[in-house]
């Protein structure tokens, strides 16, 4: 449910990205610093790209497959409700107990997203428990499991029910145009979800507190400094009670606006690691990304409500009589704009991961230039590569459909080739960097 239904309505709704956040105060402990130590003379030599391990191979080929089986079922479920008439007699049910627009509303999309949760609840337990822990990558218990995906839902719930009504209204009062209108709430909205997920939705399901190592902290809030970033916030997350594998993010939007390290990765990079690492994060902030992928999120959202718009028309018109509705303002016609949504959606992914696979590599670049440590940027990558099970050189159709990020392969190459300064040449964002 987390990963489907979730996804496609914030994909309705204008949320395309993952939220972004800020805030972190002094905290004691030392249990990091005492294990990393800053390389006297650093080693300038490349890094080779590991071949991957045959369990990493498997992981690999065994995603693809469960990826496809995902894009299917995806499909499958709206498509079942619209085409056996369940959301149809679902409507129907809702419009005899609610005693106006609104609450009818409410009880078919509780009814909806109940249903929905509950088709695609096994294929989530085995993607995101069982076949986690088959390859060794989580920590996370049953019962912490079961406790996350409840709260998704309850957030899911509560989140459709303040905001879902609003684009079905715009389409009931303006046929033509709420596509547009749509559109232009949704921006707001996203910059909304940017704001708060970090505060009051992240810290539901981790916890979430200011760098716990004051050596390393003050070494990357110097880091900072250079970036031309005062007063950044780094924080890290308990993940390790979820998970074996590595990683660190920027997430939020204006005052909430953060660097978060997970504590696997503050337990298993080394300083340099770590220092590029946070390079990287702070591109994201310097080079403006939050901000151009809320625009570039922005323009996707009108693209494909305007596709759902001249879709959803013929389709309702050749299928009403199976669907039981003719107009897209329907409550039972929620399962179609789903539907759509994931067609359009599937054709666009290419685009949206070239997008973000370029903001990537240039946070690189910008790592690289940050901390001129090209070595311990390619060993970083290598770590992630192996204890995230990782396959160095991915197929195409990976890479088109699947890849945010370009390749550990490709990165590690990056990191070994790129340093112009050894030359007497100039990086491309020296100019943010402070001497």
């Amino acid at each position: 449910m987390k990963v489907s239904l979730l996804l496609a309505l914030l994909v309705f709704t204008g949320l395309w990205l993952a939220p972004m956040t800020a805030s972190a105060q002094a905290a004691p402990t030392n249990s990091i610093s005492q294990r990393v130590l800053t390389n006297v003379t650093r080693d300038t030599s490349p890094v080779a790209v590991p071949q991957p391990s045959e369990k990493a191979m498997s992981f690999y080929r065994s995603g693809n497959v469960l990826w496809g089986i995902r894009q299917f079922w995806q499909l499958l479920i709206p498509a079942l409700f619209l085409f056996t008439g369940l959301s149809a007699r679902l409507r129907t049910w809702a419009q005899r107990r609610g005693y106006n627009w609104y609450f009818t509303f409410a009880l078919y999309f509780s009814a909806f997203t109940l249903l929905f949760a509950l088709a695609d609840l096994p294929l989530d337990y085995y993607a995101g428990y069982v076949r986690l822990h088959d390859y060794g990558l989580s920590n996370q218990t049953f019962n912490k499991w079961i406790s996350d995906t409840v709260k998704y839902m309850i957030i899911f719930l509560g989140g459709g029910l303040i905001l879902w009504w609003v684009p079905l209204l715009l389409i009931r009062k303006s046929p033509r145009r709420w596509w547009f209108y749509t559109g232009l709430l949704a921006v707001p909205c996203l910059c909304l979800q940017m704001l708060v997920w970090p505060v009051f939705i992240d810290p539901l399901f981790n916890k979430f507190q200011p760098l716990q190592d004051k050596v390393i902290e003050a070494k990357i809030l110097a880091l900072a400094g250079r970036a031309g970033i005062e007063g950044g916030r780094v924080y890290e997350v308990n993940k390790s009670v979820d998970t074996k594998t590595l990683n660190a993010f920027v997430t939020g939007f204006g005052n909430t606006k953060r660097i978060v390290l997970w504590d696997n990765t503050l337990r298993t990079l080394d300083e340099d690691e770590l220092l590029f690492v946070m390079g990287h994060e702070m591109g994201h902030y310097v080079l403006g990304h939050i901000v151009k992928g809320i625009l570039f999120g922005s323009l996707l959202t009108f693209i494909l409500l305007y596709a759902v718009h001249r879709l959803s028309g013929p389709v309702m018109e050749r299928y009403k009589g199976r669907f039981g509705f003719s107009t897209l303002s329907d409550f039972a016609a929620l399962p179609l704009i789903l539907l759509l949504v994931q067609i359009v959606s599937f054709a666009g992914t290419p685009i949206q991961m070239a997008f973000s696979r370029q903001q990537e590599h240039e946070a690189d670049r910008f790592g690289l230039e940050l901390t001129h440590n090209n070595h311990a940027a390619a060993t970083a990558f290598l770590k992630l590569q192996q204890h995230n099970l990782g396959n160095p050189r991915p197929g195409e159709l990976f890479i088109l459909w699947r890849a945010t990020h370009p390749s550990m392969g490709d990165r590690i190459d990056f990191c070994n080739s790129y340093r112009p300064w050894e030359t007497g040449g100039t990086g491309q964002y020296e100019g943010y960097i402070k001497k």
